[in-house]
């Protein structure tokens, strides 16, 4: 499977990267189209910031900046899926009624029992998994754990297991960088996917932007991308099949030129 490129539209006020520039339905669907004509594969819509110390929004209003959105990209592009960025079974629900494609949570269906539920009754939908320790609002303080590589694996088993028992088959992974891991742990994790795409299942890498490249080498969000695309590269060696990003344009033609030149290791001396 070729490496897919999910563009990511956050409808929100404070996202870590982008928080407020696509608040209005005017200014979100126009970040969609663009990311569409530079060659997004799926568009992730989230409207619940889960940024490091972000609170929880009421579902209500989550709905309210989602649904508008998702109806007109629907409208126009209905072939383009969507995924939905959420960790609540309400939204969801009207998220899916509208069109929605992809069930992205964070919590990996241990925030709300009814979630699960919801994807029980509707088979056909992906749901993505994601490890994280903790919560938003407290998860990057002092993240710790004995040995990550067990934890994250063993933490993927038992979702995969509790999804199965309940019939839900279409799973994704996500090992959920900068969610309740310092610079130690994502680097980690980036440079052992391959573990994590051997457990059978499509993975999904989100770097895009974060925090562990300031912490490499000093910069503000909008100059992240040169790090951003060392994380495409790991995603792409490692074989994973989705990569969730801001810059659309530059890591389709980053994906596409290394690809083929990954290709071409056969030498042999």
């Amino acid at each position: 499977m070729k490496l897919k490129v999910m563009g990511i539209l956050n409808v929100t006020e404070d996202s870590f990267s982008d928080g407020g520039a696509f608040l209005t339905l005017d200014k979100a669907v126009a970040q969609a189209e663009l990311m569409i004509s530079e060659g997004a594969d799926i568009i992730d819509i989230g409207a619940e910031s889960t940024r490091p110390g972000a609170r929880e929004m009421d579902a209500g209003l989550e709905a309210e900046r989602l649904i508008p959105v998702i109806r007109e990209m629907k409208k126009n592009h209905p072939t383009i899926p969507i995924s939905v960025d959420t960790r609540k079974a309400a939204v969801a629900n009207l998220a899916l009624s509208e069109g929605a494609e992809i069930i992205n949570d964070i919590s990996a269906l241990r925030y709300d029992p009814d979630l699960a539920k919801l994807l029980v009754a509707h088979p056909e939908i992906p749901v993505v998994l994601m490890h994280m320790q903790g919560e938003p609002q407290t998860m990057q303080q002092n993240p710790h754990y004995r040995d990550l590589g067990k934890e994250l694996m063993d933490f993927f088993k038992e979702r995969i297991e509790f999804c199965l028992q309940l019939g839900i088959h279409r799973i994704i992974l996500d090992p959920g960088i900068g969610f309740g891991k310092n610079l130690t742990h994502n680097l980690s994790i980036l440079a052992n996917l391959g573990h994590v795409r051997g457990l059978g299942y499509p993975v999904l890498l989100g770097a895009s932007r974060k925090r562990f490249i300031n912490e490499i080498d000093p910069s503000p969000t909008s100059e992240r991308l040169g790090g951003s695309l060392a994380a495409v590269d790991a995603a792409l060696r490692a074989g994973l099949d989705y990569v969730r990003v801001h810059d659309v344009k530059a890591s389709r033609q980053f994906i596409e030129v290394q690809s083929r030149i990954l290709e071409e290791q056969q030498w042999a001396f």
